[in-house]
């Protein structure tokens, strides 16, 4: 053993890898050159006559070439000596037999291994080198004695007057035939989109070794060279790329397939829920995306028991736990988050809550969760934005006071009726949830769809001009102004068009826990117009009638 010549030592160095010794330079050169690892020990550190290739021993000892202790087991192969381990096949060599200033006598290693083997044992190992990083590809078992060759060759360049002693020792199995891969002509030119004659395919074939026969049909059998078959050409797309690489692929003109396309069927939900989605958008909502758990202390906020969530087996975090039955418990970890770096901010989340059954899998539900923050303020806008929002998605939409559940403010909490059905709940989250006033819209998308495919009806343009005139209640500061705007409009009939909320106001010259609530409501008939005489009744009957129920008013 002695150092390399220049030559050999600069190419390395010029591929990364470290001049050693001749020995092993060798070796590393051939393994960049033909791209097969081998590895040398020296005969006389090695105990018996034989060696043997097999699986380590359960806790088996060695000590590898980087110096590092290595614990084996049955999983790992290795290659052995009388005494033991002397390499980790495929990975690295052991340092008891490694080429040293002494060493006067080797013993050359060319092998293949299967390379998922490999891969588990350099996993394993925590241990990747140049040799297992090759192994892990596939190599050609043809290679392996081409590198034996062409390591005697270097060997007398290197360390003139070294003699082959013992000769080759090959043990390999023979390998299986391989199969000849069919490739019809047609469909060759179909997928390159290009034609070519059976002629110029069997010559870039053959060029590129391929054994190539035809059948006389248009279809061309391929044999694939031991250096290809090691999983990089199995199929006959794999020979199509050869030839579209061959020939170039700008040789080949764009043009689109000639397949036919299909509309594909309407999804209602989807359509749905993406409206939703630009609607929101659209009036400043910013949409976030949770995961679909939670953990135990998520649900126990909100007052849901954990035993009735769908548990999870297998959860990726010790805080997720949960299947969620509510999007409510991310949405607050949303504000809780948000509110540390913004003033006032929108987000909504479009999910599912997953609710478990007695038996079968769980049900999961389409919800909509949007949510209003502001970190001052008495929490009045967000209410009022919120139901903006939802009237805006569910025209018509009315809100009905109700009583609060435990984790909502206990005088702000609604219910969203629409078209006859409660799709939702609007309220504010309690104080003891979040600091600040944050409201919240919980709307059932399930539900709003199936109504929202109730059939339209027709209105006629209205042919008579109508009258409008406002009206201020005086009411109690608690009294909901949905309740006012419901007893107005039983008042004044049918001849009723419209009743829309105007504005609320508080303070002189009204005395300490009043309100007044103004309405707009506007009158007419399909068949006349109504005379202002007719006009005036209306409001004198509502007006009388706001008066008998307790009522003042402000005209």
């Amino acid at each position: 053993m002695k150092p390399s010549p220049l030559w050999l030592q600069y190419r390395l160095t010029a591929i990364g890898l470290n001049p050693i010794n001749n020995i092993v330079d060798m070796t590393n050169y051939i393994m960049a050159e033909l791209a097969q690892p081998m590895h040398a020990f020296d005969r006389d550190l090695l105990k018996g006559e034989t060696i043997f290739v097999r699986p380590a021993r359960d806790g088996e000892y060695f000590l590898a070439l980087n110096e590092q202790d290595y614990t084996l087991s049955p999983a790992n192969l290795v290659i052995a000596d009388a005494k033991g381990a002397i390499a980790v096949a495929g990975v690295i060599g052991g340092l008891d037999s490694a080429i040293w200033e002494k060493t006067t006598r080797i013993v050359i290693e060319s092998a293949t291994f299967q390379a998922a083997s490999v891969r588990r044992t350099s996993a394993a190992l925590k241990l990747r080198t140049d040799a297992s990083m090759r192994f892990e590809k596939s190599q050609d078992p043809a290679n392996t004695v081409r590198g034996l060759a062409r390591a005697v060759e270097l060997m007398q360049e290197l360390s003139p007057g070294a003699r082959l002693v013992g000769g080759l020792a090959d043990l390999r199995k023979a390998a299986a035939a391989r199969t000849p891969i069919r490739l019809p002509m047609d469909w060759l030119i179909r997928k390159l989109g290009r034609t070519l004659s059976e002629g110029e395919v069997r010559e870039i074939l053959e060029r590129l070794e391929f054994g190539v026969a035809g059948d006389g049909a248009g279809v061309l059998r391929v044999t694939v060279p031991s250096w290809r078959a090691t999983r990089d050409i199995a199929v006959k797309d794999d020979l199509v790329e050869e030839v579209g690489r061959m020939i170039g692929y700008d040789s080949i003109e764009p043009r689109p397939p000639l397949v036919a396309t299909a509309v594909p069927p309407a999804n209602p939900e989807r359509t749905f829920h993406h409206a939703a989605r630009e609607l929101f958008a659209a009036l400043g909502f910013s949409e976030v995306s949770n995961y679909s758990f939670v953990s135990e202390e998520q649900a126990r906020a909100f007052g849901m028991d954990p035993e009735e969530h769908v548990q999870v087996k297998n959860p990726i975090a010790s805080n997720q736990t949960l299947l969620r039955r509510s999007l409510l418990p991310e949405i607050r970890d949303n504000l809780l988050e948000n509110s540390k770096h913004f003033e006032t901010f929108r987000l909504f989340e479009i999910g599912r809550e997953i609710h478990k059954r007695p038996e079968g899998l769980p049900v999961e539900t389409p919800h909509l969760v949007a949510a209003a923050y502001s970190r001052s303020g008495d929490g009045q806008a967000q209410l009022f934005e919120l139901k903006h929002a939802a009237v805006c998605f569910l025209p018509g939409a009315e809100t009905r006071a109700v009583p609060a559940r435990s984790y909502e403010h206990p005088a702000r909490t609604a219910e969203v009726h629409w078209r006859g059905e409660t799709v939702g709940r609007l309220f504010e989250l309690h104080p003891a949830m979040v600091e600040g006033r944050a409201g919240i819209l919980d709307l059932d998308l399930e539900r709003a769809l199936r109504l929202s495919a109730a059939e339209a009806k027709y209105t006629p343009i209205r042919r008579f001009p109508a009258s409008a005139f406002d009206l201020s209640v005086i009411a109690g500061w608690r009294e909901a102004a949905g309740d006012l705007e419901a007893k107005l409009a039983a008042l004044a009939g049918e001849m009723l068009e419209s009743i829309t909320y105007l504005r609320q106001y508080t303070g002189p010259p009204l005395a300490d826990g009043q309100k007044s609530v103004s309405f707009r409501l506007t009158v007419g008939s399909s068949e006349r117009t109504l005379s202002s005489d007719e006009v005036a009744v209306i409001r004198a009957r509502i007006i009388e009638g706001m008066r008998t129920q307790g009522y003042d008013l402000r005209m």
